[in-house]
């Protein structure tokens, strides 16, 4: 998974020409926070290695670069903001109360596509179903907003 922005990583991508059929090759610049892959190929050697994003763009990274990646074989629901996986595994341990809220529930839930397994115990699945507190969030937005002109 990137994990941060990186606005200038070259990236290539195979399509098919619609009109012809042949195999092209679209480029662009550009991998960003949340996209996700697979390590496609290492070159020891050279001290670099090609990650294939979910959407077919592929990108080599300098070893030096690395920082930007993690392994995403497991993330939290806040990381799975905005994807969708065919399927989920949702861990949800006993902790604060404060964490266990029923828009974390609905947000892990809904990104799966096909399948979800909970593993957890039903009092803490009642508990959030039922803890609908949401915290206040002073950011000083409406503040910001009233601002500009």
């Amino acid at each position: 998974m990137q994990i941060k922005n990186n606005y200038d990583i070259y990236w290539e991508k195979k399509v098919t020409n619609l009109q012809n059929g042949n195999e092209e090759y679209e480029t662009g610049n550009g991998v960003f926070n949340g996209e996700i892959g697979k390590i496609t190929k290492i070159n020891e050697k050279e001290k670099t290695l090609q990650i294939k994003f979910d959407d077919e763009k592929e990108c080599w990274y300098e070893y030096s670069e690395l920082d930007q990646i993690e392994h995403s074989y497991s993330i939290t629901i806040h990381k799975a903001q905005g994807s969708e996986f065919d399927v989920v595994i949702m861990v949800i341990p006993p902790t604060a109360p404060m964490l266990l809220t029923r828009n974390l529930l609905y947000t892990g839930i809904t990104r799966a596509k096909k399948m979800l397994i909970i593993i957890s115990n039903s009092q803490i699945i009642e508990y959030m179903i039922q803890n609908i507190d949401s915290k206040k969030r002073n950011t000083g937005l409406k503040y910001k907003l009233e601002q500009i002109k």
